[in-house]
């Protein structure tokens, strides 16, 4: 099993033909991913890929029945088309776009609130690298080579950590049910404590790696929901210990301001609740070996 996406989901791309949108589509299409049609307002009726281009989202999911969506739009325009993604029907939608105004992202998580739990939108992002899940379907910009098959669930903020992870497992024979990256900005549609409620009800995954970073509450908070609601082991790296308080550093979100927000801290509130902690990026393959290797 997997988490949000399989192999049945059907896609669109938001901003289809774009070039940015042109190329992840086709690398998508590549990896074997159900791309259905995409929307570009004012070149409706026109096809791109070989599939359908339409006006609006509504249009592309009355006609060809799409369950997921990506967004390749600019900054100005995105928190727009997350809504009109909402309005349509999509159940998954993954935000790439990085530089989303933090006051928009507040707008968009506000009008999701309309929605009822059964029938509302599961946003992620924005800038982040998207969903996988190997071999069955690419919603994201990763390089598809280095993920393999397996029961290992991914949650990142940073996805060139993702990669790096996923790269080293692979190299040690460890597979991946999903990978989801999350996302840097303050802001996002989904936590680490959504995804890790969603990794516990798979039955395919037996562990999940939690890549964190300095700066908000998230990976505080998914350790104190772990430590209740967990049954599954967790293994995280969390980057940034080197990093001055008050100081941002890299990601929109990387920035401590509280308790639990430093690297070292959260380190030692995941220790507490019962994390296995790897020390270094270098060694975050080798510390899911020997989790997996204790069940």
């Amino acid at each position: 099993m997997t988490v949000l996406i399989d192999q049945n989901s059907k896609i669109i791309i938001q901003g289809f033909t774009g070039k940015i949108g042109s190329f992840h589509a086709q690398e998508m299409i590549d990896y074997g991913t159900n791309i259905v049609g995409g929307v570009t307002p004012g070149k409706g009726g026109t096809t791109h890929l070989e599939r359908p281009v339409f006006n609006t989202v509504k249009e592309a999911v009355e006609n060809t029945g799409a369950d997921s969506s990506i967004l390749f739009v600019p900054p100005q325009f995105a928190a727009d088309s997350a809504m009109e993604a909402a309005d349509a029907g999509i159940k998954v939608c993954v935000a790439i776009t990085d530089g989303i105004p933090s006051h928009d992202m507040i707008k968009v998580k506000r009008y999701m609130k309309r929605y009822p739990k059964s029938s509302k939108m599961t946003l992620v992002g924005p800038n982040c690298s998207g969903i996988i899940s190997p071999g069955k379907c690419l919603l994201g910009i990763m390089p598809g080579h280095i993920y393999k098959e397996g029961e290992v669930g991914v949650i990142g903020r940073s996805g060139t950590l993702g990669y790096e992870s996923a790269q080293q497992m692979k190299n040690l024979g460890i597979g991946i049910s999903t990978s989801v990256g999350i996302g840097g900005d303050p802001i996002n549609g989904s936590s680490f404590k959504d995804i890790l409620e969603l990794f516990e009800e798979d039955e395919k995954t037996k562990v999940v790696l939690m890549i964190g970073e300095i700066g908000g509450p998230q990976e505080a908070e998914a350790a104190y929901f772990a430590k209740e609601n967990m049954s599954k082991p967790i293994i995280s790296y969390i980057a940034g210990l080197t990093a001055p308080k008050g100081r941002k550093m890299g990601h929109a979100g990387a920035i401590v301001t509280a308790y639990g927000e430093a690297a070292s801290e959260k380190v030692e509130i995941l220790q507490e609740a019962g994390v296995t902690v790897a020390k270094n990026p270098s060694v975050i393959g080798e510390t899911v070996k020997e989790v997996l290797s204790k069940i």
